[in-house]
This record gives structure tokens, C-alpha cells and sequence, in this order.
């Protein structure tokens, strides 16, 4: 859907989503595999893969992972990313409109910080059909909570709030964010959260890759706008960084939908 509003908006980004963009805690894929029953013989599709974060996480849970993505780009770095952990994923250019039979029955669905570009109601109508029994939707994001570690969040993301001022895509993005409402009047409306918090040292050069990776700060144009970014995120977090590192906390939540009828 994002290509079609916004034609090419992730295509130069997908190099720093894989530098940038911080992975969801080790801890939370099992913990939402054992919610749910996973249990090695199910197939997992990772719906709007980007960098293919959550294809490799659900990877040691499932027979088979399917990770799609309509930015031929992001499935280049997806796939590096799968071959350097040595796991066989299947990569799939398109997006949730491309969704049929074809994808075969699937047991869990997962979707991170992509679900606001879908036609959300058709989706998961579409999803319904292909989600065999007693599987899920699980849609997935990463907040920053407020504690005395996390004290660099603020500047870091007045910056991205500045550069980001002017994206045609403002609207959208900060419009879908009522996720629960929509599952709640689709077919997977019993919904229950899975949060972990992870503490990580993270290099300054990875914090300025992470401001470069949202599309809504320079817009994919590079040049003047992007190192002016990449200097301000350096001045920003000096005062916090020992030896080129930050301290960070880091929360990943995961928000599965099932059946009401299919939970016990």
C-alpha cells in the first residue's frame, strides 16, 4: 500500500533499516510461540518484512517462515540478513493485497510497524480465510520506556519530529494508530499483549543509521538534509555516549489477535 501512495518511499532506506532500525527483544518471539502453541509444525508469514527482523525470530518455531515485501530493495537486505544467520526463509515480493490461497494455511501472521499501511479490514478479512485454527495475528512494535537509561529519547526524537515535519505521509502514519479498535471488529477480536523489556549498549553511528531509516526525516532525498540530520543526532547524544556507545532500554510488544472461540 505504501508504494502505491508513496511510490519508492523504503527504497533507499533499506540499508539502514538493517544497520538502524533496533531488533525486538530476544526474549519476545518464544514468549508469544508459547501463547499461541507454536510449536515447530505451524508456517509463519511475516507480512511487510522490511529487513526481516521477525522472519528470523519466529524462524526456530515454525516448519516454514514466508516473509513479504513489495520494496524489492528491502527483500535484498532481508534476504542478506537471512543468509547470514544461516536460516531458509521465503521471500515474497508483494504486499497484503496480494493475499489468496496461494499462500496455503498458515498459523501465525506477523506484522511490525507496517500494519498502518494495509487496508486493515480487508486484510485481516483475507487473513481470516488463511489462519488455520487456534492461529494468530500478532502485530509488533518497540517504545522506549521512561526511565534515567532512556534520557536520550527525547532529543533523539525532537529531531526526528523536525526533519519529518513536512512528510506527505504525516497524516496516514499518525492516523492508523487504532489498532485495537480495527482487530476488535474484525474476526481476531480477543486480543492480549506480550511485552519485554531488553537492556542494550547501542554505537552512536547505529543511533544516526536509526534516524536515517524513517522515511519521514529526509524523505529519501539525499545530501544537505541528511548529513545536517546524521550531525545533529551526534551532537544530541554525545552527552550520554562512553566510548561511542548509549545506553538503552528498550521495550518490544506484541499484540495477538486470535478467535474468541479458539481460546482456551
Amino acid at each position: 500500500m505504501s508504494d502505491v501512495l508513496f511510490p519508492g518511499r523504503f527504497r533507499d532506506l533499506a540499508d539502514y533499516y538493517t544497520t538502524g532500525r533496533p531488533t525486538y527483544p530476544r526474549l519476545l518471539a518464544r514468549r508469544v510461540a508459547d501463547l499461541i502453541g507454536l510449536d515447530g509444525t505451524g508456517r509463519v508469514l511475516d507480512l511487510g518484512t522490511g529487513p526481516g527482523f521477525l522472519a528470523l525470530d519466529f524462524h526456530p518455531f515454525a516448519s516454514e517462515v514466508l516473509a513479504v515485501d513489495p520494496e524489492p530493495a528491502m527483500l535484498r537486505v532481508a534476504r542478506a540478513n537471512a543468509e547470514r544467520a544461516g536460516k531458509t526463509i521465503g521471500f515474497i515480493q508483494g504486499s497484503a493485497a496480494d493475499l489468496g490461497p496461494l499462500f496455503g494455511a498458515l498459523y501465525l501472521v506477523t506484522i511490525g510497524r507496517a500494519f498502518h499501511w494495509m487496508d486493515r479490514p480487508k486484510t485481516l478479512a483475507v487473513l481470516s480465510e488463511l489462519i488455520v485454527r487456534g492461529g494468530a495475528v500478532a502485530l509488533f512494535q518497540e517504545s522506549y520506556p521512561v526511565v534515567p537509561v532512556n534520557d536520550w529519547q527525547p532529543s533523539f526524537q525532537a529531531i526526528l519530529d523536525y526533519y519529518g515535519a513536512s512528510d506527505p505521509a504525516r497524516e496516514r502514519t499518525h492516523s492508523n494508530k487504532d489498532q485495537e479498535a480495527v482487530l476488535l471488529d474484525s474476526p481476531f477480536s480477543h486480543l492480549e499483549r506480550v511485552s519485554v523489556l531488553e537492556r542494550r549498549r547501542t554505537s552512536v553511528e547505529h543511533f544516526i543509521d536509526r534516524a536515517l531509516s524513517f522515511a519521514r526525516a529526509w524523505q529519501g532525498k539525499p545530501g544537505s538534509r541528511l548529513k545536517d540530520m546524521a550531525l545533529e543526532v551526534r551532537d544530541a547524544l554525545a552527552a550520554y555516549a562512553q566510548d561511542g556507545m548509549v545506553a538503552e532500554i528498550i521495550e518490544g510488544t506484541a499484540l495477538i489477535a486470535r478467535r474468541p472461540s479458539e481460546v482456551d
